[in-house]
């Protein structure tokens, strides 16, 4: 009798297994998942004796490096449309991406420690941020706000869902804004905005490691630029906007020898194509 295939959903079960696991001075892992098993290199590296999926192989390939990562990681992430667009002139953006993508960013979710994003994503997107897709743990959700704009009703700052943490060095306009369990981090805003850096070391020292940038385009620019994310993961629809909000938007180059050339693997993703770029 022919042995079973390795499903698309027991690759995620052996995938957080592998977050989960303890890769402190540890070389490699053996994961099980009833009848399946892997043999996990740290850094990511797989085998597995039982056949398995199309799917199921690149589910393993995009998500062990970062489940058997030990030690502190950034990775952004934008979904954009063919001609770089995040959003239509007045913000739409619901939806650019489709399922199958919106589910790899639930997955993301589910591999960090905390995720990101600006008040503008916030106040023009009401995001919960959670993992809701997918079976994994919800991140701590960082919410990028130093000049106090968050609008009230932001749902983040009072469902309970998952633990929020407002980053500002401003006074909310309303002071039911932010709710009374959700922490108020000062940050420093200067002449250039927000250090990513220093955003990364607030939370570090709050044991918060691994970081998803989520957005917008703004945010995950700022980081790009600091030189602050190890990977980026570009999720592209086949649609053109032709006009509308980017997605990146770096410091100028005079010429193409200065542009960044990462390694870039490239998966299809439902209808949309990732691109995972491989920044440092």
């Amino acid at each position: 009798m022919a042995s079973p295939e390795l499903t698309l959903d027991q690759a995620w079960q052996l995938i957080l297994a592998a977050r989960h696991h303890d890769w402190q001075g540890k070389q490699q892992a053996v994961l099980n998942n009833g009848p399946f098993r892997l043999e996990v290199e740290r850094g990511g590296q797989w085998r597995a004796d039982q056949p398995h999926s199309r799917e199921a192989d690149e589910l393993l390939s995009i998500f062990l490096p970062l489940a058997a990562r030990p030690g502190a990681f950034v990775v952004g992430q934008l979904g954009q449309s063919l001609d770089g667009r995040i959003a239509t002139e007045s913000g739409a953006s619901f939806y650019i991406n489709g399922e199958t993508a919106r589910t790899h960013l639930h997955r993301l979710r589910a591999m960090v420690d905390a995720v990101v994003v600006g008040v503008g994503t916030v106040n023009a997107d009401d995001p919960q941020l959670t993992v809701r897709h997918v079976c994994g743990p919800n991140p701590v959700r960082v919410v990028l706000d130093p000049k106090g704009r968050a609008h009230k009703g932001s749902r983040l700052f009072h469902d309970g869902d998952a633990t929020t943490l407002h980053l500002s060095n401003a006074a909310p306009a309303d002071p039911c804004t932010v709710a009374r369990n959700v922490p108020t981090l000062a940050i420093a805003d200067g002449a250039n905005g927000v250090d990513p850096a220093a955003i990364l070391a607030l939370l570090a020292s709050r044991g918060l490691h691994r970081v998803l940038i989520e957005g917008g385009g703004d945010t995950v620019s700022r980081f790009l630029q600091a030189g602050q994310l190890d990977q980026l993961h570009l999720l592209i629809a086949p649609m053109v906007i032709g006009s509308g909000r980017p997605g990146l938007s770096l410091a100028p180059i005079d010429t193409l020898d200065t542009a960044l050339r990462p390694r870039t693997r490239r998966f299809a993703c439902g209808e949309d194509t990732l691109f995972e770029l491989t920044l440092r």
